[in-house]
């Protein structure tokens, strides 16, 4: 009696890649002020070199929108709010301490 191995085909793998999350994120500002500057600044390069391509920022003037902060909670500005992917997370601050924003957003573990 002879065993013969049969090889059973081999799945076909899927031609494109998983899809990235897409992040919007909202900064919460109260005009033009040099920490409300550096918080988007801080932002925009901790997002390029984070989620590059996948991302969204809205900035909000809470001089000019008042009801979108009283919507959102927002009690101390700059805030970053973070909408998609859920959870919702909120950080205050300028944004410039890039280990505790990538914590706060869940990009980077905690230590």
């Amino acid at each position: 009696m002879s065993k013969t191995k049969t090889k059973t085909p081999a799945r076909p793998r899927k031609s494109t890649p998983p899809k990235p999350e897409f992040w919007k994120l909202r900064l919460y500002v109260a005009g033009q002020t040099p920490k409300s500057i550096r918080a988007f600044a801080n932002l925009k390069v901790l997002c390029e070199k984070h989620l590059k391509g996948c991302y969204r920022i809205e900035v909000i003037d809470i001089l000019e929108n008042p009801d979108m902060a009283r919507g959102d909670q927002i009690v101390a500005v700059p805030t970053l709010v973070r909408d998609l992917p859920g959870p919702v997370r909120k950080i205050i601050g300028d944004l410039s301490n890039t280990e505790r924003t990538l914590i706060g957003l869940a990009l980077q573990p905690v230590v």
